[in-house]
């Protein structure tokens, strides 16, 4: 079993989760000006628990750090909650 990759789809509006070449979770968002809004996160119910939400909104953040002088809107409640467990990610939301 391959590690999971995480791919930003421009065209769906999401960061995918891709392991084994199947999509098992996606962060949808929303660009609108200067924010990026990520408005939903989801994991299959059969990778769930193995922290493949965490690697999803990880890397995701990770590609907005590096790509964009965006700022973070995080709308989704696991995003949030993601954010505020992790302070060196809390920037991105004030930018």
């Amino acid at each position: 079993m391959a590690a999971p990759e995480v791919r930003n789809d421009t065209d769906k509006q999401q960061y995918s989760l891709v392991e084994d070449g199947e999509v098992i979770g996606f962060a949808a968002y929303e660009v609108d000006g200067d924010e990026i809004r990520f408005v939903h996160t989801e994991v299959d119910p059969a990778h769930r628990g193995g922290g493949h939400a965490s690697i999803l909104v990880q890397n995701a953040l990770d590609d907005v750090r590096s790509g964009s002088s965006l700022r973070v809107v995080p709308q989704c409640s696991y995003v949030h909650a993601w954010i505020e467990r992790h302070p060196d990610y809390q920037e991105l939301t004030t930018r």
